[in-house]
């Protein structure tokens, strides 16, 4: 396909994607991110090439977002493509809205293994919860 002459025609659609916390109104992240492909330079502003934004997940700790937007320069995608991401950083810092992906993390205590009880042997034991720290100054001895 030849990208030049498409993108002349119709615009080549570029996207690229982002997980914010649900937290965070759908409706805010969807304003900062065509806010952010808007003031990229590059991007097509005119009313048949506006950008938009799909929901493409809805994952347990966070929504993951598409923005599309559409250039006519598809010799500057990478280009293009640093701008947008500058300018989502940019917008979503002034809009008081964190870009971070909240993850649930289990510290195991070592108490319970996974392995069912029927595997286990006879004399199996529980281990004692055991925490070991370690001085940085011992090391340097």
């Amino acid at each position: 396909m030849n990208y030049t002459t498409s993108a002349k025609e119709t615009g080549l659609l570029l996207d690229t994607g982002i997980t914010i916390g649900y937290d965070v109104p759908w409706k805010q992240v969807h304003e900062l991110l065509i806010k952010a492909a808007l003031a990229t330079n590059g991007i097509m502003q005119d009313k048949n090439h506006k950008p938009f934004v799909f929901q493409t997940s809805l994952d347990d700790f966070y929504v993951a977002y598409q923005i599309n937007a559409f250039t006519e320069q598809s010799h500057r995608t990478a280009g293009i493509y640093s701008d947008l991401h500058q300018n989502m950083q940019d917008f979503f810092n002034e809009g008081g809205v964190e870009i971070l992906s909240p993850h649930c993390r289990s510290a195991r205590d070592g108490k319970m293994t996974s392995i069912p009880a029927n595997y286990l042997s006879k004399d199996y034991q529980i281990p004692s919860f055991n925490v070991s720290m370690k001085n940085p100054q011992d090391e340097k001895k």
